[in-house]
């Protein structure tokens, strides 16, 4: 049982605000060590809608530390290698096998597991339906003021108003920390009056699944191609993601219309359209956080920073920040430490989001519409990647290792 504040109402340890994978994974990390976690969820279930499928080497070992190695080792496609080309020429090359594949697995599936893994650990953790609307660090504690939201309400962004709750029962709750785990709108930033500092690096672009009719399937395909680049990833169950850059989102999009994107650029591009499923359009923008954490709350994921998602960067990102913020947490609550708790965790995953910002920004400028002399300058530099030691380094940073 959580121990009760000054006023008798229970206070846990760590109130993570946000079921997503970011949240769940910190979740499972601080119920290992025996901690009075909650995670507090504005959706009353997980969406359908396609997200971030690919967890690098250092994501995995985040998730292995959650205990669910073995599960989504079992579910994934591994990527063992990839091929850049141009024209339907060869540009580059590279392996991933010496520092170990990248897998291929669905978000949605991973937060499933993790969600699964987090009530075995501390049944109830996961508290869905309620939206925080306040959030207030009173020095000695944290306390967090929540709504429920109606159902459905989430999948159109809805806020309890909008859903026709004029009278509407608070749910409030006290914790020792905070973590605002909760996306790229933060409600826990915005209540912090924290800065979201654009930075450099924004494009739109079209994806879609389908059957993998490529014949290589643990192999990632870039197309450099002038009118932008078309990159593909296998998936399990023998299909494939489809992304393509485009100038704008078409006003109606279907899979008729990635398929044209592809086969327009792809020499020999094979899309199946009857077997697609519904296709996406999403802008890639990236930003970040003045600060990850201010007294007793810190920030988390796509709370803290936005990254281009493609190839799950940001999802793996926010998994490093998860595992930074167990041990920092364990360590304050080990000795009670009010302020500093969240000093060196601010530092160091500040400076990896900066880091993780430039690898994704050089990648979008690669990626995106060239012809004439620039084209042959950016077909060019994508060969000399290749050549060692420079192709390690890329397959390092393609990996996300040192973040």
């Amino acid at each position: 049982m959580p121990e009760a504040d000054a006023a008798g109402e229970p206070r846990h340890d760590v109130v993570v605000v946000g079921a997503g994978a970011v949240g769940l994974l910190l979740g499972c990390l601080l119920a290992q060590r025996g901690l009075d976690v909650v995670v507090l969820e504005r959706r009353a279930a997980r969406t359908g809608r396609s997200r971030a499928i690919g967890i690098h080497p250092p994501g995995l070992r985040a998730l292995a530390r959650a205990g669910i190695e073995a599960e989504v080792l079992a579910a994934a496609a591994p990527i063992r290698d990839g091929r850049a080309t141009c024209a339907g020429r060869t540009l580059g090359t590279m392996s991933f096998e010496r520092g170990g594949p990248v897998l291929s697995l669905p978000q949605l599936e991973v937060e499933a597991m993790l969600e699964r893994r987090l009530e075995a650990l501390r049944p109830g953790a996961v508290r869905r339906g309620i939206e925080v609307v306040e959030v207030d660090d009173r020095g000695v504690d944290v306390r967090l003021v929540g709504v429920p939201v109606a159902a459905g309400a989430g999948a159109a962004g809805e806020g309890p108003a909008e859903a026709g709750w004029p009278e509407l029962r608070r749910v409030e709750t006290t914790t020792r920390y905070a973590v605002g785990a909760d996306g790229v709108r933060s409600g826990i930033r915005e209540s912090l009056g924290l800065g979201w500092r654009g930075r450099s690096g924004r494009a739109h672009y079209v994806m879609c699944d389908t059957s993998d009719e490529t014949g290589e399937p643990s192999t990632a395909l870039l197309h450099f191609e002038p009118a932008g680049v078309v990159e593909s990833f296998p998936m399990p169950g023998r299909t494939r993601r489809w992304v393509a850059r485009v100038r704008r989102p078409p006003a109606r999009l279907t899979a008729e219309t990635v398929a044209a994107i592809v086969r327009s650029r792809v020499d020999g591009g094979r899309f199946d359209v009857a077997a697609a499923g519904e296709p996406s359009a999403f802008e890639a923008r990236q930003h970040l956080a003045e600060r990850m954490s201010v007294g007793r709350i810190a920030l988390a994921g796509d709370a803290a920073h936005e990254i281009s998602p493609i190839g799950g960067q940001g999802m793996n990102l926010g998994w490093l920040d998860a595992v930074r913020l167990d041990h920092e947490l364990a360590a304050a609550l080990a000795v009670g430490a009010p302020f500093e708790a969240f000093e060196v965790y601010d530092r160091v995953r500040r400076a990896a989001a900066r880091r993780a910002v430039r690898r994704a920004t050089f990648n979008m400028s690669v990626g995106a519409p060239a012809s004439g002399l620039r084209l042959r300058l950016r077909n060019t530099g994508v060969r000399m990647l290749d050549v060692p030691p420079l192709r390690a380094v890329l397959a390092r940073a393609f990996t996300m290792r040192g973040l």
